[in-house]
C-alpha cells in the first residue's frame, strides 16, 4: 500500500507508541473486567452462567467485525478507521461505566468492541507501513506490539483490582476516556496517510458473519442448562451453522467480498490463523477462571487477586521481546510455534491441579509461569507468519483475519469452557469444592485445545524454504 504522507523516521517509533498503545487497550478491555465480575453480578443482576457475556458480548462485537475493519482500512485509510475506532471505543465506554442494568451494560461492551475492531486492523496495517520497508526493524515492531498484549492483559487485571478495590467497577471504562482522547490528539500528527483504494463495503458479510458467530456462542453458552441434545439448543446451532454458510456463500459470489476465500490457499496462512484461534481458545479461559478461582476459591479480594498475575504477564512480555525472536532465528518460527503450544498445554495441565484449600504460591505461581512461557513462544511466531504470508496488498485483510481468529478463539473457546466448567460445578457458589472441581475442568479444556494447536501446527505449517544462496557482492548500506 502505498502512502501520500508518512512522518518523518524520528517520528516512526513514536507513532509505534501509540499503535501498542492501541494493542495495550484492546487487549486491556477484554481483561480489566475480570477482577470486577463479582461485584458487577452482584449489582447489575447477572445470573451465573450469563456473567460470561459481559466479556463475550465485546469479544463477539470485535471479533465478527474485523473483517469490516480491515477492509475499511484498506477502503479509506487506515489512518482515518484508526481514529474513528478510537472515537467508538470511547462512546462504548462511557455507556458501559454509565449503565445500571445487564442490557444497558451488554450495549456498552458491544459498542466498545465495534471500536476495538476498527482500531485493530488499522493499527497492524500503519505498522506494516511504517516499518515492513526494513525486515530487521519489522521484526522489532512485532514483537514490541505483541508486548503490548499481555502487558495489557495483566494491566487490565491489576488495574482492575485496583479500581474494583478503592473505587467502583464503573471507573474501569472510565479509564479509557482520557486514553482515547490522548491517542485521537496524536494520530494526525504521527500516523502515515495512505491512499484510498476503490471498492464497495460488504455491509452484509459483516452482518452475516457477527450474527453467525454471535448465535453460535449462545447456544454454547445455553446448552447446558436446556440441554446439549435438546431442540432450543439445536436449532440456535442451526441457525449459527446457516448464517455461516451465507456469510461464506455471500463471500463466495462478491466481486470485492469482506474476505476473499482464495487467501486462504496459502497454507501458512492458514495454519497461522488456526494457530492462533486456538491459542485464543486456550488462553483466555485459563484467565478468566484463574480470576474466578482467586477470588471466590482462595478468597483474595480484587486487588489482591489482580496483583496475583503481575508475575505471569511480565514473563510473557520477556519472552516476547527477548526470548521468542531469538528462538525464532535459531530454530525457526514453526519450531518456535510447536515448542509454545506444547509448554502452553503442560502449563494448563499443572494449573488443573489446583486446590479448594490451595495456595497462590504452590496452586497458581508456578503452574502460571509456566503457562505464560508458553504463550510467549507460540505468539510472536504464528502472529508473524499470519501476517507475512499475504500478499502485500492484503495487508488490512491479513490483519484483519489474524485478530478475528484470535478472538473469535476466544469467544468460542470461553463459551465451550464454560459449558464444560458449569457442567461440573462453577455454577454452585459457595461450594468451594465443587467451584474448584469445575475450575479444574475447565482449566483440562484449555489444555486439550493448547495440545490441538501443537498438533495442527506440526502437521498443517510448512518451514519455508531457504532463498538461494548468491554470489553477488553484498551491498553497503
Amino acid at each position: 500500500m502505498s502512502t501520500n504522507s508518512a512522518p518523518p523516521v524520528s517520528r516512526r517509533w513514536w507513532a509505534l507508541a501509540v499503535i501498542a498503545a492501541a494493542q495495550f487497550m484492546v487487549i486491556m478491555d477484554t481483561s480489566i473486567i475480570g477482577v470486577a465480575l463479582p461485584k458487577m453480578q452482584a449489582d447489575l443482576g447477572f445470573s451465573p452462567g450469563n456473567l460470561s457475556w459481559v466479556f463475550n458480548a465485546y469479544v463477539v462485537a470485535f471479533g465478527g467485525l474485523l473483517l469490516l475493519g480491515g477492509k475499511l482500512s484498506d477502503l479509506l485509510g487506515a489512518r482515518r478507521i484508526f481514529a474513528a475506532g478510537w472515537a467508538v471505543l470511547l462512546a462504548g465506554s462511557v455507556v458501559a461505566g454509565l449503565a445500571g442494568g445487564v442490557g444497558a451494560e451488554l450495549t456498552g461492551r458491544a459498542i466498545q468492541g465495534a471500536g476495538a475492531a476498527l482500531i485493530a486492523p488499522a493499527a497492524l496495517t500503519l505498522l506494516m507501513m511504517l516499518f515492513g520497508a526494513n525486515p530487521k526493524e519489522l521484526t522489532k515492531a512485532i514483537a514490541l506490539y505483541g508486548a503490548a498484549a499481555p502487558a495489557g492483559g495483566t494491566a487490565g487485571v491489576f488495574l482492575g483490582g485496583v479500581i474494583t478495590e478503592y473505587l467502583s467497577w464503573p471507573w474501569v471504562f472510565f479509564l479509557n476516556v482520557p486514553i482515547a482522547l490522548l491517542a485521537l490528539a496524536a494520530t494526525p500528527y504521527l500516523m502515515p496517510r495512505a491512499t484510498a483504494t476503490k471498492g464497495s463495503v460488504d455491509v452484509l458479510g459483516a452482518l452475516l458473519v457477527t450474527a453467525g458467530l454471535g448465535v453460535g456462542v449462545y447456544a454454547i453458552v445455553r446448552a447446558p442448562e436446556a440441554g446439549w441434545s435438546s431442540a432450543r439448543t439445536l436449532l440456535v446451532g442451526l441457525a449459527a451453522v446457516v448464517l455461516l454458510a451465507a456469510f461464506v456463500a455471500s463471500q463466495a459470489r462478491r466481486s470485492t467480498p469482506l474476505m476473499r476465500l482464495g487467501i486462504f490457499t496459502n497454507p501458512n496462512l492458514a495454519a497461522a490463523n488456526v494457530a492462533q484461534l486456538l491459542l485464543g481458545a486456550a488462553w483466555v479461559p485459563m484467565w478468566f477462571f484463574l480470576n474466578l478461582y482467586l477470588q471466590q476459591v482462595l478468597g483474595l479480594s480484587a486487588f489482591p487477586s489482580g496483583s496475583a498475575l503481575l508475575p505471569m504477564t511480565t514473563f510473557i512480555m520477556l519472552g516476547m521481546i527477548v526470548v521468542a525472536p531469538r528462538l525464532m532465528n535459531a530454530i525457526g518460527p514453526k519450531r518456535t510455534l510447536v515448542t509454545g503450544m506444547t509448554v502452553l498445554t503442560a502449563g494448563l495441565i499443572l494449573l488443573s491441579l489446583l486446590r479448594s484449600n490451595g495456595s497462590f504460591w504452590v496452586d497458581v505461581l508456578p503452574a502460571s509461569l509456566v503457562a505464560a512461557a508458553g504463550m510467549s513462544l507460540a505468539f510472536i511466531p504464528s502472529l508473524g507468519l499470519a501476517l507475512s504470508s499475504a500478499r502485500p496488498e492484503e495487508g488490512g485483510l491479513a490483519s484483519g483475519i489474524v485478530n478475528t481468529s484470535y478472538q473469535i478463539g476466544s469467544a468460542l473457546g470461553l463459551a465451550a469452557i464454560t459449558a464444560v466448567a458449569s457442567s461440573n460445578g462453577a455454577n454452585q457458589l459457595g461450594n468451594l469444592p465443587a467451584l474448584t472441581n469445575g475450575y479444574s475442568a475447565a482449566l483440562i479444556g484449555a489444555a486439550v485445545i493448547a495440545a490441538a494447536g501443537a498438533i495442527a501446527t506440526v502437521v498443517w505449517l510448512r518451514t519455508p524454504k531457504p532463498a538461494p544462496a548468491t554470489t553477488e557482492a553484498p551491498v553497503s548500506q
